[in-house]
């Protein structure tokens, strides 16, 4: 059963978003010193995020393959949500080595 373009959108914001709040929850943890938990909730992010890449490269193939869609603000929305999402990614990252060396 092929999805609609709507219920593809929601998935790609839904795992995003759920990336972004296990991201900055990590932040916080490793404001407070919370270094093992800070990581866990990086792994959780990752995992998410990987889950939202998937549902991308899904829509990617299938246009690759002719699989053509109308144009979506949703779907925008959704990449908007996703690429923010690994931008806070990369920067919960630096920002929690930044504290374990401040620690240290």
């Amino acid at each position: 059963m092929t999805q609609s373009i709507e219920q593809t959108s929601f998935q790609i914001i839904l795992h995003s978003g759920n990336a972004r709040s296990s991201l900055i929850e990590a932040i916080r943890l490793a404001r407070e010193d919370h270094f093992q938990e800070a990581e866990e909730k990086v792994l959780e992010a990752k995992k998410e995020l990987n889950e939202a890449h998937q549902v991308q490269t899904g829509l990617i193939q299938g246009e690759a393959q002719g699989e053509k869609s109308e144009f979506s603000i949703l779907l925008v929305h959704a990449q908007d949500h996703l690429m923010n999402s690994i931008t806070v990614k990369e920067l919960a990252e630096e920002i929690i080595f930044l504290h374990k060396k401040i620690q240290k």
